[in-house]
């Protein structure tokens, strides 16, 4: 009576069904079952490195040991330099502090974890870790193409209109530019995310990248990820597309500037203070850029690309601005012997 009770309630009537009928029935809902046990048990993805080799694997991971040492000692003294030198108070300065705490976040991010999988036979990362890495991903880049526009403005300001350069460039309008370029990156890799976490992944966990990023998580769904699809491409083309567009039109107005000025070695001057700058913006758009437009295959093209904007670009901006900034390196020749002094 129970058991006709529960078959009742599944749809099956015994009395009318013969043995094989009832069995062949429920083929249908335990394939369900099982399929949607596969798609349900994922909760990791395998990161594809650069090499499967393992001694090439130690020597890449020393490498880029290496590049992450000298990104965290580069942009830490940076931030040192630019923090106890009084010369530097200024708000060409205040941005370039906040771009080395952002590439040393933006490097802390990706590399670390890059590290502990070269290292390691598994290469595998739990799906809410890999989402949280291309949240912080996403923010952290976002954040500095809106930083790299903001720096543009503030040189145009500062060649255009050099007597009120200071009271353009108000503490409180750097600071609030900074706040609101953290603002909407983040904004912008929160509502992407959000719609990421919804996502069904698939058995086929490989991840065709060294690190976790929103692009190269969507064709391992089987969801629909159209909407995700379309809102990333609207993020990418507002944010990082829109962002270029206003350094573009930042720079077309310093050249204007800086032919109106009569003296050569003004305008060579004038140059001088927006080649660091420029540097930086063509390190990290050029390659930006490209990996983006490329198809998520990863390619060696695609891999490279990737490490030189996330892993490289944060080691070179440092040296980019002490080497060629003579204000810098001015301080940190009075820093270091000052340093010396204190200990003769």
């Amino acid at each position: 009576m129970y058991m006709n009770r529960k078959a009742k309630a599944l749809g099956v009537n015994w009395r009318h069904k013969r043995s094989s009928d009832v069995f062949l029935s429920w083929i249908p809902r335990v394939n369900i079952f099982i399929t949607m046990r596969k798609h349900s048990i994922v909760s990791e993805f395998i990161l594809l490195m650069l090499s499967a080799d393992p001694q090439t694997q130690i020597l890449l991971f020393m490498l880029f040991l290496v590049i992450y040492v000298l990104t965290l000692m580069g942009n830490l003294v940076m931030l040192l330099v630019i923090r106890t030198d009084s010369h530097l108070h200024m708000p060409m300065y205040f941005f370039l502090r906040q771009l080395s705490f952002l590439d040393l976040c933006h490097s802390s991010v990706t590399v670390p974890r890059m590290l502990e999988n070269l290292l390691s036979e598994s290469k595998t990362i739990f799906v809410e870790s890999c989402l949280a890495q291309a949240f912080f991903v996403f923010a952290t880049g976002g954040t500095e193409a809106c930083l790299l526009a903001v720096m543009a403005y503030d040189r145009y300001v500062a060649i255009s209109s050099p007597l009120l350069y200071g009271q353009v460039m108000s503490n409180q309008l750097c600071v609030g530019m900074v706040w609101g370029s953290w603002g909407l990156a983040f904004v912008d890799a929160l509502i992407n995310i959000l719609l990421a976490v919804n996502l069904d992944y698939c058995e086929d966990q490989t991840l065709p990248h060294f690190s976790c990023e929103l692009s190269s998580l969507f064709p391992l769904s089987y969801s629909d990820t159209s909407t995700n699809f379309t809102l990333l491409l609207c993020s990418s083309v507002l944010h990082f597309f829109g962002t270029f567009i206003m350094i573009v039109f930042s720079y077309v107005r310093i050249v204007s500037a800086i032919l109106s000025i009569s003296s050569t070695s003004g305008r060579s001057k004038a140059f001088s203070t927006c080649s660091s700058h420029l540097t930086t913006v063509v390190l990290f758009y050029g390659s930006g850029f490209l990996s983006y437009l490329l198809p998520t295959s990863g390619s060696r093209l695609e891999m490279m690309l990737s490490l030189q904007y996330s892993v490289v670009t944060p080691m070179l901006n440092p040296l980019v601005y002490s080497l060629q900034n003579k204000e810098v390196k001015t301080a940190m020749r009075r820093i270091l012997r000052r340093y010396v002094n204190s200990f003769t």
